[in-house]
């Protein structure tokens, strides 16, 4: 009858909600196809006054009510809803207290939990308290005793602990937020007013484990000293290039021994299985110092495994790899040992101070700094690149010219936005930036038209000096040349700055967007010697690109296309101009473009647009737009001042809020006046640009 009861309850909860959400439906299948209670538990509270009386909580999930047998002489078991508990008076003894789980359509799930009710203190207390293998600041506790009923753990990390009840068999955890020394406390109660206590301490602590990056306030870096040398963690003390973090390792050799050096012990034994190429960031006093990393077992030294090499640059961050893919995997290595110019005797000078940082395991190879242009075909050369952001890239061969080497990017699901590839080291020469040579051209396999590509130049000693520009792709599936214009920067990036070194390289396919497996081949990297015309849009605007459609977007009546010249003489004699011809029935109809890179007003805010006009006095209005906000504009009106013949017309826009983006180019001529699409309303242009 209960749960008859039961179930109309909750059906008719379940055609009220429908109601009150105007569905009608007569479908009840869903309820008969609910899943049996699952997770079944009972907690178990008595109360320390020796008379017997225990709360009894059940719970678990997909239950609506629940039966209570208590185990005793009682016949009738407790009817509860969930959430809610009984209480029931016993004599001492050992119940098999039975709940009874009752899901809407009826199904149950049952389960017995021995109760103990004793007046006597519980004995033979014995508790397990033990850190958490995954988890160092996490601890688990669990306890059995004679005549207990239940248990509490006090943690000792805070005042006035309430305790944390829990049962023989179960175990309950607790994650520390700081390291330490914690009394843990474990009471046994029975039913009665006498307990048991069980007491230790836990030490939280955070153990050195790869990557060592210095970075961590709950780490000690306890370096073991050999030799002569000492090395602490410190300020970084040169906060600059490729290292910028808080935070360093820094080794002063002294004397008197050659071999002076300094080890960290790990939490555990390394992991070479995936990663087998040690990186280090490291600040040296002088080209050629040599810097050796080993790794050695735990308790026998004679078990170990190094490599040295030798940096390359002076009082500057550099990051170094030791090749370890030959290590003997079989053997387990706990320690990481540092020696600098082994074989020389330190004086604990400035002359032998290093800084070190950033000790991790990864699978890139040491790479080499490339010569333009970066063919990917010579032998010899280490063409190893380093790919960011779950890029993937790797070595492979053009898909229509087996006897061409490239390089294959797969811009992997899920990869960052940002996910790009950096080319080698760096380049062997800097780029040769001028105020008239500001282009490099990359050869790019696209796997569709229309995706945007990246390509980052920077001083690979400094790197808060770079300058970003993209390129857009124009066909699928076959070769093309991107050209990456500098003088034209991406949006939100430092402009080409001529007094900067520029000497490395990174390319970002399909950039702004997640990774959704996409694949690209891309070849020859190279700069220009000259400018040429990007096969994009981009200042300035000549109409000569026989690659480039120009997509006018039209608006209001007017229509723009790209036409032959129809008057090649006097100032303009190119082959190809814009044609705009202004019909009904807007007064404001025009036509824009939009440019793959924002404007560069850095420099130059003069624009300049020839006009061929049918008549003196007709208005030019320039406008420039951010690409998705068209609030965010700037605009200038010129008039024409001659008729059937090319003037040039001057655009002031030295008032321009050049902290806002702009990317669009809008051309409106008569604004204020409906045109007709007649001779008399039909405009060309030509050579839209920054002057």
């Amino acid at each position: 009858m209960n749960a008859i009861k039961y179930f109309y309850s909750a059906f008719l909860m379940l055609v009220v909600f429908a109601a009150c959400n105007k569905v009608k439906t007569d479908d009840v299948s869903f309820v008969d196809a609910a899943a049996a209670p699952a997770k079944l538990s009972v907690m178990f509270d008595i109360t320390q006054d020796n008379s017997g009386l225990v709360t009894i909580t059940p719970n678990g999930e997909g239950a609506i009510y629940y039966d209570v047998y208590y185990g005793d002489a009682t016949a009738t078991p407790a009817n509860l809803s969930a959430g809610k508990n009984t209480t029931h008076i016993y004599a001492e003894g050992v119940y098999n207290v039975k709940i009874v789980a009752h899901a809407v359509n009826g199904k149950t799930t049952e389960l017995i939990q021995k109760l103990t009710v004793s007046f006597r203190a519980p004995e033979n207390l014995a508790v397990t308290v033990a850190i958490d293998g995954a988890n160092n600041f996490k601890v688990n506790v669990s306890a059995t005793a004679l005549y207990e009923t239940f248990f509490k753990v006090f943690w000792g990390d805070v005042a006035n602990e309430p305790g944390q009840s829990f049962l023989e068999g179960q175990t309950v955890s607790h994650v520390y937020a700081a390291v330490g020394t914690y009394t843990v406390k474990v009471v046994a109660y029975s039913g009665g007013v006498a307990t048991t206590t069980y007491t230790t301490t836990v030490t939280i602590v955070d153990p050195v484990l790869l990557p060592i990056t210095f970075e961590s306030a709950t780490i000690n870096y306890a370096f073991t000293n050999f030799g002569g040398a000492t090395a602490t963690k410190i300020a970084n003390p040169q906060n600059n290039g490729i290292n910028t973090s808080a935070n360093v390792g820094r080794m002063v050799k002294n004397a008197p021994e050659v071999w002076a050096g300094s080890f960290l012990t790990l939490g555990g034994p390394i992991d070479f299985s995936a990663n087998k190429v040690f990186r280090m960031k490291v600040f040296s006093p002088r080209v050629g110092a040599k810097v050796l990393l080993k790794t050695e077992n735990l308790t026998n030294g004679g078990i170990f495994f190094e490599k040295e090499v030798l940096t390359t640059v002076a009082n500057t961050w550099e990051d170094l790899a030791f090749d370890f893919r030959t290590i003997n995997t079989g053997n387990s290595y706990s320690k990481v040992v540092l020696i600098f110019d082994n074989g020389t005797v330190g004086d604990g000078t400035a002359n032998f101070t290093w800084l070190f940082d950033d000790i991790r395991l990864t699978n890139q190879m040491p790479v080499s700094l490339l010569a333009l242009p970066v063919t990917f075909d010579l032998p010899g050369v280490n063409y190893e690149v380093t790919d960011f952001g779950n890029n993937q890239s790797s070595a492979a061969v053009d898909p229509t010219n087996g006897a061409n080497n490239v390089k294959k990017t797969i811009k992997a699901n899920g990869a960052e936005t940002w996910a790009g590839t950096t080319i080698g080291a760096g380049f062997t020469t800097n780029l040769p930036f001028t105020a008239t040579k500001t282009q490099m051209s990359v050869r790019v396999y696209s796997p569709a038209a229309g995706i945007r590509v990246r390509l980052k130049v920077e001083d690979r000693t400094n790197n808060t000096r770079s300058v970003e520009t993209e390129a857009m792709t124009q066909a699928a599936n076959t070769w093309e040349t991107l050209v990456f214009d500098f003088a034209n920067q991406s949006s939100g990036t430092a402009g080409l700055n001529l007094a900067y070194t520029y000497n490395m390289a990174s390319i970002f396919f399909d950039f702004g967007n997640v990774g959704t497996g996409k694949v690209f081949y891309w070849d020859d990297v190279n700069f220009l010697a000259n400018n040429v015309i990007p096969n994009y849009l981009a200042l300035p605007i000549d109409f000569q690109s026989t690659t480039y459609p120009y997509p006018f977007i039209d608006f209001g009546g007017a229509t723009a296309s790209v036409v032959n010249n129809p008057n090649a003489s006097g100032i303009n004699t190119s082959t190809k101009v814009g044609k705009m011809v202004k019909g009904a029935p807007e007064v404001w109809a025009g036509s824009f473009l939009e440019l793959v890179n924002p404007i560069n007003f850095s420099v130059l805010k003069t624009f300049k647009v020839k006009v061929y006009s049918p008549r003196i006095g007709a208005r030019l209005l320039l406008k420039v737009e951010n690409a998705t906000n068209g609030g965010i504009s700037f605009e200038k009106e010129a008039t024409c001042t001659t008729a059937n013949a090319w003037e040039e017309l001057t655009f002031d826009f030295s008032t321009i809020n050049v902290g806002n983006s702009y990317s669009k180019v809008v051309l409106i001529f008569d604004l204020g006046n409906v045109g007709d699409g007649s001779a008399n309303y039909t405009f060309y242009f030509d050579d839209i640009r920054l002057n």
